[in-house]
C-alpha cells in the first residue's frame, strides 16, 4: 500500500515527549520532514538529538500553545523552513487530577485551554497554509472523551469538546480539501499515563479485551494511515485506538469462558 507521504511536511504540537514523539519518528520513517513544538526547550533539545542519531533532523520550537501569537509565528517559521504543511497534529495535552469542587479556576483554565482551545488555534493556523492546497489535522481526543473519569472532569469535557469540534471543522474546510479527524487513545504507556497505571494497572487491563496496555507506536502508525492517502475518504470522525476498551460490558469474556 503506498502512503505517498515522502517529503510531505508534518507539524506536531507536543512532539516532544510521550505520544508525539513516537508518532515524529514513525512519520520521518516515511520520508516527511517534521516540525515539532512544546514548552520545555531541554525536552526538545533532548529529541532532536534523538532523532539526528537516527539520521533524521527535526525542526524545533520552544513555545505554549495556548498562545495564539506564538502558535502562529511557529506556523510561519514552519513554512519558511519547508516552504509548505501538509499535515498539522494537535497533540499537545495536560492533566490535573482532582475533584471539581477542590480544582481552582485557574487550573480549570488551564486544562480547557491546553486541551481544547490550543487545538481551536492549531487547525485554524494549520488551515492558513493547507487552504487551497489540501491537508490532514488530526486533533488528539481522548477515552475520557467519550466516558468521563470522576476526578478527572474538565479534561473529560475538553476531550469530548474536541470531537465535536473536530466535526465541525472537517465540515468548513473540506472545500479547501482538508480533512480534519480525531484520534482517541486507550491507555497508551507514556509518562503521562504511568501513575494511572501503577495505580489501577489491574482495574484498567479488565477492561480491555486485548489484556494489555498499547505502546506509542501502535497509535502513532495509525495516525500516519490516517494523514495519508490510504485514509482519503475518512473526514470529520474519530478514531479510537485502545484495544477493544470497553467495546462490552464484560471484555474479558473469551479468556473466562475458556476456563
Amino acid at each position: 500500500m503506498e502512503l505517498n507521504l515522502e517529503g510531505k511536511v508534518v507539524v506536531i504540537t507536543g512532539g516532544a515527549t510521550g505520544i508525539g514523539r513516537e508518532t515524529a519518528r514513525q512519520f520521518l520513517r516515511e520520508g516527511c520532514r517534521v516540525a515539532i513544538c512544546g514548552r520545555r526547550r531541554e525536552k526538545l533539545d533532548e529529541a532532536a538529538g534523538f532523532f539526528a542519531g537516527e539520521g533524521h533532523p527535526v525542526f524545533t520550537e520552544s513555545l505554549d500553545v495556548r498562545d495564539e501569537a506564538a502558535l502562529k509565528a511557529f506556523g510561519k517559521h514552519v513554512f519558511e523552513a519547508f516552504g509548505r504543511i501538509d499535515v498539522w497534529i494537535n497533540n499537545a495535552g495536560f492533566n490535573i487530577h482532582r475533584r471539581m469542587v477542590d480544582l481552582p479556576l485557574a487550573e480549570f483554565h488551564e486544562i480547557m485551554d491546553v486541551n481544547l482551545t490550543a487545538v481551536f488555534l492549531g487547525c485554524r493556523t494549520a488551515w492558513e497554509y493547507m487552504k487551497g492546497k489540501g491537508g490532514v489535522i488530526l486533533n488528539a481526543s481522548g477515552y475520557s472523551g467519550l466516558v468521563p473519569f470522576a476526578g478527572r472532569g474538565p479534561y473529560g469535557a475538553a476531550k469530548a469538546a474536541v470531537i465535536s469540534l473536530t466535526n465541525s471543522f472537517a465540515a468548513e474546510f473540506a472545500r479547501d480539501n482538508i480533512r480534519v479527524l480525531a484520534y482517541v487513545p486507550g491507555m497508551i504507556e507514556t509518562d503521562m499515563s504511568r501513575l494511572s497505571i501503577q495505580k489501577y494497572g489491574d482495574g484498567l487491563l479488565r477492561d480491555i479485551p486485548m489484556r494489555r496496555f498499547g505502546q506509542p507506536a501502535e497509535l502513532a502508525k495509525m495516525l500516519v494511515v490516517l494523514a495519508s492517502d490510504a485514509a482519503s475518504y475518512v473526514n470529520g470522525a474519530y478514531v479510537f485506538v485502545g484495544g477493544g476498551k470497553r467495546c462490552v460490558q464484560n471484555p474479558w469474556y473469551a479468556y473466562e469462558e475458556a476456563q
